[in-house]
């Protein structure tokens, strides 16, 4: 349906080419989302489905890291039903709030 990939949006500077805002400010993994140039892989996935008019309401979502609280509200608004993940991510609100929506959240096993 549609892929995601972690980054700044086409056409600007990556972080590693500019200085990560993130590293700079000695931000914590899984705090203060906005401060960053780029975009998760959930929310270009998001944009990709949209850009070419594919709808994802009752897709399943597959991911490296649990998606962060930004991600998760976006992912509950466009009807995405189930995530499959890899590896964690320290985010107790998007944790909270997938759970309250009703996504079947699925940690892969390596």
């Amino acid at each position: 349906m549609a892929t995601g990939y972690n980054g700044a949006p086409a056409g600007i500077s990556h972080c590693e080419d500019v200085g990560c805002i993130r590293k700079l400010n000695r931000i914590p993994s899984g705090q203060r989302h906005e401060l960053c140039r780029g975009l998760h892989a959930e929310q270009n996935a998001i944009i990709q489905a949209a850009s070419h008019g594919v709808s994802i309401k009752g897709a399943e979502l597959f991911c490296t890291n649990f998606p962060c609280s930004i991600c998760s509200k976006m992912l509950i608004n466009a009807g995405i039903t189930s995530i499959y993940y890899l590896e964690g991510y320290p985010d107790e609100l998007s944790k909270s709030m997938l759970k309250e929506a009703g996504l079947t959240i699925h940690k892969i096993q390596p």
